[in-house]
Formats: C-alpha cells, sequence, structure tokens
C-alpha cells in the first residue's frame, strides 16, 4: 500500500516523507504557522496566557 501525501494525495516521496514533494511540506508548515490547524475546544483567557508566560520568564531568569 503506498503512503500518500496529506496534502494532495499523491504518492509520498521519501525525501518528503510524508509528503510528496517540498511544496507540499512547505503548505503545510504555512498552515501550521498561520494557525490553520486547530483543536476544538474554549477560547483561552489572555490574562491566563499572560500570567504563565510572566511565570516562565521568572523561571529561567532563576536557573541562569
Amino acid at each position: 500500500m503506498t503512503k500518500r501525501c496529506p496534502i494532495c494525495a499523491a504518492p509520498a516521496v521519501r525525501d518528503h516523507a510524508p509528503f510528496c514533494s517540498r511544496g507540499c511540506a512547505s503548505r503545510d508548515l504555512l498552515r501550521w504557522l498561520e494557525e490553520g490547524y486547530r483543536l476544538p475546544g474554549a477560547p483561552a483567557d489572555p490574562e491566563m496566557i499572560d500570567a504563565a508566560g510572566a511565570e516562565g520568564l521568572d523561571r529561567r531568569r532563576d536557573t541562569d
């Protein structure tokens, strides 16, 4: 059974697996970067994100 490219369904190529070409691999990356792939769920609370980010910065300072 031949693996298929998840973007265009052409046969996958080992050098670009699981894609058929660099072009399809790039299109997939752009979808990730532009937030084209999303998981269903409630929207994130911006205040919680800011608080988590600040805590992460504090931890990094402690380890330096």
